[in-house]
């Protein structure tokens, strides 16, 4: 079975592929907070909505610690099912890969180093008022991208920010993009119509139909996304001036993709998103399809984690749809294949995924 899922123009997944493989990247995972988490049933992050505030920060804490500060407790539901940081620490731990943590806008802010961009938490986007100080953040994040450009030979960005494909589904759909029903989701049964029902809220809010932001994402983003969105948008318009940059996200990538092509940056040649075979072949979902209209010819791949015939329930679980993809999990898979093809395959990491599951359980 292959490692990695390749989805596009053959010559430009190859032409990708050469400009990655065996160099050293870089991986940075952009927080944020948006009230829209905060919905009964949008997402499956935190034991509860109201503790969506601390899941960005759990996350990075693992990375970092191997286990929460912020919260007590390890970064497992009450079910056994873990965050995808576990995925994401395993392949860390193998690749020696190095790690940024990068602040779109948050309410709890990690105990780990984190890099600083002015920007603010979000609110709910059924209210049609979601971001604030996008155009700062946006910026100080372009800055940071170009610098960042000049020391990796290629960037990795992922997200952690709860309720995100809600507020990917807003923009988008400001944007003018039809992905009302091909949005991906944290539950194994997509709450696409409570999704819609909200997004459909915002704009009525503001008296717009979908549709009239296609040219100008910064309002998209202002009135129906999240604060994750232009730090991250910016960090990649700045890095993809120089260096190759996989997005490492599920449909969220989309809404990403989305503005930075709004903004008129030639960029998208250097660009390809990296994810996992859970959202790739989820039937609830069409990244894709997504992708097709805004960027026909840009690359996807996906890293064909199974779990099936993993020890524990808990890890088994994202074989039934719960979770599927976050913290960079399938993006930093792939760099682990890419860059250590002759000595860390699929086997390998899914032993390590394992046995970092075992230590959880223990503490």
């Amino acid at each position: 079975m292959e490692s990695i899922i390749k989805i596009g123009k053959p010559s430009k997944v190859e032409n990708f592929l050469e400009r990655v493989r065996n160099k050293k990247p870089l991986f940075i995972v952009v927080l944020g907070n948006t009230e829209t988490a905060k919905i009964p049933g949008i997402s499956a992050a935190g034991a509860n909505p109201a503790l969506t505030d601390y899941t960005p920060a759990a996350d990075v804490e693992y990375l970092f610690h191997g286990a929460c500060k912020s919260i007590e407790g390890v970064p497992i539901t009450p079910d056994g099912i873990p965050t995808p940081a576990l995925i994401t620490k395993a392949c860390l731990e193998l690749s020696d890969i190095p790690l940024l943590v990068a602040i779109g806008g948050v309410r709890i802010y990690p105990q780990t180093p984190y890099v600083e961009f002015g920007g603010k938490p979000g609110h709910d986007i059924s209210k049609g008022n979601a971001v604030e100080s996008i155009e700062s953040a946006l910026k100080n994040a372009k800055l940071f991208g170009e610098n960042i450009s000049k020391i990796a030979d290629y960037l990795v960005i992922g997200e952690s920010i709860a309720g995100g494909t809600t507020t990917a589904l807003g923009v988008l759909t400001a944007m003018g993009y039809d992905a009302s029903d091909k949005i991906s989701s944290s539950l194994p049964m997509n709450p696409i119509d409570l999704k819609k029902k909200v997004v459909n809220s915002g704009l009525k809010s503001i008296g717009i139909t979908a549709g009239p932001f296609r040219e100008n994402p910064l309002n998209a983003i202002k009135h129906l996304g999240d604060p994750m969105q232009p730090v991250h948008a910016g960090i990649v318009m700045g890095a993809a001036k120089k260096i190759p940059v996989l997005l490492a996200g599920g449909t969220q990538m989309a809404a990403i993709i989305a503005i930075i092509k709004a903004l008129g940056l030639s960029i998208l040649e250097n660009i390809a998103i990296g994810t996992t075979r859970w959202i790739v072949q989820d039937s609830q979902t069409d990244l894709k399809g997504i992708i097709d209209q805004i960027a026909p010819d840009l690359p996807i791949f996906a890293a064909n984690l199974d779990f099936s015939a993993m020890k524990y329930d808990g890890l088994k679980a994202y074989e039934r749809g719960i979770v599927k993809e976050g913290v960079g999990a399938g993006g930093i898979t792939l760099a682990t294949l890419f860059s250590h093809e002759k000595t860390t395959d699929m086997e390998t990491i899914l032993s390590k995924i394992e046995e970092n599951y075992a230590k959880l359980r223990s503490k």
